[in-house]
């Protein structure tokens, strides 16, 4: 079953940046299945733009801001669709999700958006436990319905009205190798070191002991135990450590641009 008729249905929006290694993937899991698939690309020095247009996607070349969210939003804005599936460039669609999208999109829904199960890829491992699954993420909505905040690192689409739920899982490749993971944990820190700076913080003792020692220890301890991440053997325990080094980092990227004292540009600027 598709979604294929002579209106436009589904609309894909993604955001990419340099995703010459995913975006086949991506959007070969939704080509022939959705009606239009829009793109933003952050001006992109690999060969992103030339696999997305020779995929079929409407591809828009702009700036690539701090915060990527941004490009999201004006690919969100840009769909056609009665329906937009919010799609990032390291997933992928299954078959059985695509057929239970299409009995929602083709037979009515009262609600405005919905959550769509993810399974994450991590170290070798489909992670199981560790607060990694289910990872709903809201995905899938009406247009004009939803938006993306583009105030936080990781944050979901808001709804204009109910939200359900589909069964079938969505698969995320964001983290196949442990590289890939740490560049995209470093982006997201200075993302969050931003937020600091933008926000005033003061550096005081309360501050720093919650981020250096506090935040780091409770969320590994959340992560391994509570969220039995040792069911998921070493990937859960190294996704544990590092989701607590997190706030370290941030940390220490706030407390280094706000004492910069050499004529350069702000060490927040130079993010990957």
């Amino acid at each position: 079953m598709t979604v294929k008729n002579k209106a436009i249905k589904l609309s894909i929006a993604m955001a990419t940046y340099n995703e010459e290694k995913n975006i086949e993937h991506s959007l070969n899991s939704v080509k022939g299945w959705a009606d239009e698939i829009v793109i933003f690309d952050g001006s992109s020095s690999d060969n992103t733009v030339k696999l997305a247009k020779k995929l079929g996607a409407k591809v828009f070349v702009v700036d690539n801001p701090p915060h990527f969210h941004v490009n999201k939003q004006k690919a969100i804005d840009t769909c056609q669709g009665d329906w937009i599936f919010q799609l990032d460039a390291d997933e992928e669609l299954t078959s059985d999700l695509k057929e239970e999208i299409s009995k929602i999109i083709l037979n009515g829904s009262k609600y405005a958006g919905y959550y769509i199960p993810r399974k994450n890829y991590f170290l070798a491992h489909w992670m199981k436990k560790t607060a990694n699954y289910p990872d709903p993420v809201i995905r899938l909505f009406k247009k004009g319905k939803g938006r993306v905040p583009a105030k936080a690192t990781h944050e979901q689409i808001e709804i204009d009205g109910e939200i359900g739920w589909v069964k079938n899982d969505m698969m995320h490749y964001g983290d196949v190798s442990f590289t890939r993971y740490l560049i995209r944990s470093n982006r997201y820190s200075s993302m969050d070191a931003r937020y600091l700076k933008a926000a005033e913080t003061k550096i005081t003792f309360g501050f720093s002991v919650k981020y250096l020692f506090f935040y780091p220890i409770k969320t590994f301890f959340l992560l391994y135990f509570r969220h039995q991440g040792f069911r998921d053997g070493m990937a859960g325990f190294a996704f544990s450590l590092y989701s607590g080094f997190h706030y370290i980092s941030t940390y220490l990227k706030y407390y280094e641009s706000k004492n910069q004292s050499i004529d350069r540009p702000d060490p927040l600027d130079y993010w990957a």
